[in-house]
C-alpha cells in the first residue's frame, strides 16, 4: 500500500515526480468529477504522473482518459502544488516528492467508465465534497478551481 510520510523537509529524501490533475465539471457546472482509487479506496481528482516525452497537456489528457474513459481538453492552469514536508512511498520502494500541475478541463469526448486504477467515478456537488474524505490536498485544488482566478495559485 502507498504510504504518505510527513516531516520537516522529508521530500529531500526522495526524487521529484511531476504530475497533473484535473477538475472536470458536469454539463451544468454544478458538480465536479471524482474517482475512487483502487489502491487505497480514497476519492480524488483524476490525474497522475507525467511520462518522459509528453507535455503537461498530454499528461492531463492521458491520465484522465486512462482513469475515466473521458477525453478532455485542459482550459486553465489552476495551480502548481508542492509540499517539501511530504513524501510518498510506493509499494515498490520508490520515494517521491510530488509536484502537481492542476488544470480545469472540459470534456471533449469519450464515455465515463472505470479502469484498473478506479473503482468508482461520479460527479459531486461542492457541498457533497465538503463531507467527503479526499486524498491529500485535493479539496484545496477544488476550492482553488471554484475561485475562478485566472492567474495560477502556487502552493
Amino acid at each position: 500500500m502507498t504510504k504518505v510520510l510527513f516531516g520537516e523537509r522529508i521530500g529531500k529524501t526522495g526524487k521529484l515526480r511531476l504530475g497533473c490533475s484535473a477538475a472536470i465539471f458536469n454539463q451544468n457546472r454544478d458538480k465536479i468529477l471524482l474517482t475512487k482509487r483502487s489502491d487505497n479506496g480514497q476519492w480524488c481528482l483524476p490525474g497522475g504522473a507525467m511520462e518522459p516525452g509528453e507535455s503537461a497537456e498530454e499528461c492531463c489528457q492521458r491520465e484522465v482518459n486512462e482513469e475515466t474513459g473521458l477525453e478532455v481538453s485542459p482550459i486553465r492552469l489552476v495551480g502548481v502544488y508542492s509540499n517539501p514536508d511530504q513524501l510518498v512511498v510506493y509499494p515498490d520502494g520508490n520515494r517521491v516528492q510530488v509536484v502537481v500541475l492542476h488544470f480545469e478541463a472540459q470534456i471533449s469526448g469519450g464515455k465515463l467508465g472505470l479502469s484498473d486504477e478506479t473503482t468508482e467515478a461520479n460527479f459531486f456537488t461542492h457541498d457533497e465534497i465538503e463531507g467527503m474524505t479526499l486524498l491529500g490536498r485535493h479539496k484545496e485544488r477544488i476550492k482553488d478551481t471554484l475561485a475562478g482566478q485566472m492567474s495560477a495559485f502556487v502552493r
